[in-house]
C-alpha cells in the first residue's frame, strides 16, 4: 500500500476537487494522501472531510514556488496552520501576483491576436486561484495548440511572446514561514532544474541553515541514480525523505496517482515526518 504526498486539486491547478482525489486515493488503496496545491490551502478542510468519511489519511499541505540564486524552484510545506497570520499573509501577497500576472498575460495575448477574458479565464478556473495552466487551457480549447505544454512552450513560459514573470519569496523565506506555521519544510522535485544534481548540494547547505526538514525522493521524472543521489545527500544533512505523483488530473494525460504501475511512496515515510514534527516541537 502507497501513500502520496504530493497532489494538485482545482483549487490551484489540478482539474480534480479534493474529494475527487480522495475518492481515487481510495480506490487505489492509499493509505495517506497530502493535499498540496500551489500558494493556497484552501482545498484542505475539504479534503480533510472527504478523509474521514472514506478512510484515507489527509496530510494538509501546500507548493510554494520560490527563487533560489534566480532561480524557480518548489518548497513543500506539511501541517503548516494555515490560519498562522504571517503565513496567510504571505500567501494572500502570492495570489495577488498571480491575479495581477493573469491580467498582464491576457494583455499580451490579445496584442498576439488571441483576446481571452477575465470572465473566460475564470471559467475555467472554477474556484480558487487561477495561473498559467488555466490560460494554457484555454489555448488548447480554442484550437491556438494543441496542448499544453506547447500553450507553455509557444507562449507561456520565461521569454516567450505572452510570459509576464511575478513575485515570488526566496527558498529561504518560505521555509522560514512553513516552520514558523508549525510545519515541515520539504524541496520537491530538486532535479527539476538540476537533472544531474550537480548545484543541488550547495543548494542544500543554505536551505539546511535555513531550516529546510526534508527532500522529495519518489518522484515520477527520478530515476533509480537520481534517488541514490539524493538518499546520500539527505543523510548528510539529515533529511526526511518525501514522495509524490505531483498529480494534476486529465491536464497531464496518462500521468495517475501514486501507486499500481506509478511510483511507490513507502509509508513508513509519513511516521518518519511525524517523529521529525513530535521531535522539534
Amino acid at each position: 500500500m502507497s501513500i502520496d504526498l504530493h497532489t494538485h486539486s482545482n483549487f490551484s491547478d489540478g482539474t480534480m476537487t479534493p474529494t475527487e482525489l480522495v475518492a481515487m486515493a481510495r480506490d487505489k488503496k492509499i493509505s495517506a494522501l497530502a493535499l498540496t496545491d500551489h500558494d493556497t490551502m484552501a482545498g484542505t478542510e475539504e479534503a480533510i472531510l472527504a478523509g474521514e468519511r472514506m478512510g484515507v489519511e489527509i496530510v494538509p499541505g501546500i507548493e510554494i514556488s520560490v527563487l533560489y540564486n534566480h532561480v524557480e524552484y518548489h518548497v513543500l510545506g506539511y501541517w503548516a496552520d494555515p490560519c498562522y497570520s504571517p503565513l496567510a499573509a504571505a500567501l494572500e501577497r502570492l495570489q495577488g501576483a498571480r491575479a495581477e500576472r493573469n491580467g498582464k498575460i491576457l494583455e499580451k495575448l490579445k496584442a498576439l491576436g488571441i483576446p481571452v477574458t477575465a470572465e473566460e479565464l475564470q471559467r475555467v478556473s472554477e474556484q480558487g486561484q487561477t495561473g498559467r495552466p488555466h490560460i494554457a487551457r484555454i489555448l488548447v480549447q480554442r484550437g491556438v495548440v494543441l496542448t499544453m505544454s506547447q500553450a507553455f512552450d509557444q507562449f507561456l513560459k520565461k521569454g516567450e511572446a505572452a510570459y509576464v514573470s511575478r513575485f515570488a519569496y526566496s527558498a529561504a523565506e518560505a521555509v522560514a514561514l512553513i516552520r514558523q506555521a508549525g510545519g515541515l519544510a520539504v524541496l520537491a522535485h530538486p532535479t527539476q532544474n538540476d537533472p544531474e544534481v550537480i548545484r543541488l548540494p550547495a543548494v542544500l547547505d543554505d536551505l539546511v541553515g535555513a531550516g529546510l526538514d526534508g527532500i522529495e525522493l519518489y518522484y515520477p521524472t527520478h530515476s533509480n541514480k537520481v534517488k541514490k543521489k539524493l538518499r546520500a545527500l539527505a543523510v548528510e544533512h539529515d533529511l526526511v525523505l518525501t514522495g509524490g505523483s505531483d498529480y494534476h488530473g486529465e491536464v497531464r494525460p496518462g500521468t495517475s496517482l501514486a501507486g499500481g504501475k506509478n511510483i511507490f511512496v513507502p509509508p513508513e515515510l509519513l511516521e518518519k515526518m511525524k517523529e521529525r514534527l513530535c521531535l522539534r516541537s
